[in-house]
């Protein structure tokens, strides 16, 4: 497909999404008990690095002795369609799929897992009840509300967006668009929060282990060193370049912009590009702001004041390093975050009574009373300890109609706070911030930073 046809295509897409290719069929042999009709189907579009690695097949936490649960590890849940322009790294997530039912197949074969190049086929299938969306952050949103419009359950990596108003278009998206009157299930993909020491550490400070929350303090590790514009290269046959652009500005290929060929162990390349992301700010911001945010008990609310500073180098990895933000809330709690060559993932809260730290991934805690650590909550008391993991939370709300653990809206409020920080970097000085309105007081030049990045009209919000 040549971009102009990709582009006319878009405009169609975004407003209709017609039923493409016939409905998989799978066999009532294939998990047993868990017949079709009881049974998510899922379709999953992105097999990149998280994709392919978390998402679809789990992870082993041997530092925890615990494990993450992919897709393929949930018996009530069939991942019936994979989707990715890389084709090497499709075919290895269709042959990943089939195999692992194959297993489970009394006939020892199974072949159900269609693989898609665009997105828009597989979201356009009548037989796929969710989506896991797995891509570059800049496709995140328009994928989510094609998704939305299209009537399928929703569970979005994080971080979700790249603006605040992109993210908000996305979250009323989901109000929209319903099944027969009953909403959309939305979760923002993040295993922190089911992480223990993660969630822990906001059990004690929301249950009072450490007095009144004063203090909130993270630090971020710090990206590979950023390289210089690079030469032109050949697109890879086995990649569809345009449609990897999609809504972005053209520009001329090179493997440092997009992703290493035939490697999915490698950080993909564009998470340093401002273009398709937004930096440590917001690749560490996801998981640490929504940890702050929960501790703080203002998910769904954020900060009335920030200010910061960073660097923004002037080379193809062009985003934001070596910051330092604080931010302020309404009830006097203050959070400072700080990036630079040597700090590494953390965070710290400090309270009128004492500190909690949670230091490194996927988390050792401290605190300035170790008897804290061994307390149990009690009567009312906020109780973590059985949290569920990201997937079967999403899937057991689909199947129940409840909320799940991190909706989408509150993943937008979360990297809401990583975007207005960067923004307090890029404009200087101190900014005010209304969480309610979701704008900035009296600066219209920090509000022109909160639209949506989309340059082609075809995929405006």
């Amino acid at each position: 497909m040549n971009r102009r046809n990709f582009i006319k295509r878009s405009a169609v897409a975004t407003a209709v999404l017609p039923a493409i290719g016939a409905p998989t069929i799978v066999p009532a042999t294939v998990l047993g008990k868990n017949a079709p009709s009881n049974r998510i189907t899922v379709g999953l579009i992105g097999t990149g690095r998280q994709g392919f690695g978390q998402n679809l097949q789990g992870t082993d936490l041997t530092k925890l002795g615990v494990r993450i649960p992919g897709w393929l590890d949930l018996p009530d849940a069939q991942v019936v369609a994979v989707c990715d322009v890389d084709r090497w790294r499709l075919d290895k997530a269709q042959k990943t799929v089939d195999t692992h039912y194959s297993k489970k197949a009394p006939s020892g074969s199974y072949k159900g897992c269609s693989a898609h190049r665009d997105f828009r086929d597989l979201i356009a299938r009548k037989d796929i009840d969710a989506v896991m969306i797995s891509t570059p952050d800049f496709w995140h949103v328009p994928m989510g509300i094609l998704a939305a419009k299209a009537q399928k359950h929703i569970s979005c990596e994080k971080p979700l967006s790249m603006s605040v108003h992109q993210g908000r278009a996305l979250v009323d998206a989901l109000k929209k668009y319903g099944r027969a009157g009953a909403p959309l299930v939305d979760r923002t993909d993040s295993e922190f929060r089911s992480l223990r020491p993660q969630n822990q550490a906001v059990e004690l400070v929301r249950n009072g282990r450490i007095g009144t929350l004063r203090k909130i303090e993270i630090s971020f590790p710090a990206d590979p060193p950023p390289v210089p514009a690079q030469a032109d290269m050949p697109v890879p046959k086995e990649l569809d370049y345009d449609l990897w652009l999609g809504p972005m500005p053209y520009v001329p290929y090179t493997d440092m912009r997009v992703h290493t060929p035939f490697d999915m162990a490698k950080r993909p390349n564009w998470m340093r590009i401002d273009t398709y992301a937004q930096g440590m700010i917001a690749n560490w911001g996801a998981h640490y702001f929504d940890m702050a945010q929960w501790a703080n008990n203002s998910e769904y609310s954020g900060p009335v004041e920030v200010e910061g500073s960073g660097e923004f180098p002037k080379s193809l990895w062009n985003s934001m390093i070596n910051f330092t933000v604080t931010y302020r809330y309404a009830n006097g709690v203050e959070m400072t975050c700080h990036q630079s060559p040597t700090s590494k993932p953390s965070i710290k809260y400090i309270g009128s009574n004492g500190w909690i730290l949670v230091d490194n991934y996927p988390g050792v805690l401290s605190s300035s009373n170790p008897a804290l650590l061994t307390s149990k909550p009690s009567g009312n008391e906020l109780d973590l300890s059985k949290t569920s993991w990201d997937k079967p939370d999403f899937v057991e709300a689909i199947k129940t109609g409840r909320k799940t653990l991190e909706p989408i809206e509150v993943g937008h409020r979360t990297i809401s706070i990583s975007q207005i920080g960067l923004i307090a970097c890029q404009i200087g000085g101190k900014l005010t911030w209304n969480p309610e309105k979701e704008l900035f007081v009296g600066n219209n030049a920090a509000n022109a930073l909160l639209a949506a990045p989309l340059v082609r009209k075809e995929w405006a919000l």
